[in-house]
């Protein structure tokens, strides 16, 4: 293989899930079938790595100093939701049920990885979230072990600075059958049982 397709299938191989296999398939797609395309992921690239940024306020990705959702003067400057990814954030936007602010950490704690509380931004977390604005930080990192990890981790942070904290409640997903729930969720689902 040549040196440029041989580089262009190891760049390709850094995409999550993709395996040595679909990598040198994708270059052999791309240079066989499809140059133009291949072009436009280039400039595509390229374009993306100079011109995005994180958010000055909330760390999520724009390309402003200052990204559309932290300037939005219609949202409640008092809520400001955690979670781990720019991906994340998006689902919860898409919910169209949250008004407030965001705080995107970029990761999660992982010790056995090397990540700890500076790789993912808690200092500029614990300034953000004790602005003087803010009554109320909610946790909507994953329910993974890191996940929860993390978000005990702000918890008690942000409670030591008398800061009010809640987390997304888990539990019987909307339009599930009891028995297809995995007995996690539905052990989780009655301790976070509600009055109705």
């Amino acid at each position: 293989m040549s040196k440029s397709l041989e580089f262009l299938t190891e760049a390709l191989r850094r995409l999550p899930g993709v395996g040595p296999k679909s990598a040198q398939r994708m270059a052999f797609h791309l240079l066989q079938h499809d140059r133009e395309g291949a072009d436009m992921l280039s400039r595509a690239l390229h374009q993306a790595v100079s011109a995005v940024h994180h958010c000055a306020l909330c760390n999520t990705f724009t390309e402003e100093d200052v990204c559309d959702t932290c300037n939005d003067e219609q949202r409640d400057r008092r809520l400001l939701c955690v979670v781990e990814t720019p991906a994340d954030q998006l689902m919860i936007e898409q919910t169209l049920t949250y008004k407030g602010l965001y705080f995107v950490l970029m990761g999660r704690l992982s010790p056995l990885d090397g990540i700890g509380p500076k790789d993912i931004h808690l200092e500029k977390l614990v300034a953000r979230a004790a602005d003087g604005l803010v009554t109320e930080v909610v946790l909507a990192t994953n329910f993974t072990n890191e996940g929860e990890a993390t978000a005990h981790y702000i918890s008690e942070m942000l409670k030591a600075r008398g800061i009010a904290v809640s987390r997304l409640a888990r539990g019987v997903p909307v339009g599930g059958e009891l028995e297809y729930v995995d007995p996690g969720t539905l052990a989780q689902a009655l301790q976070d049982r509600r009055d109705t």
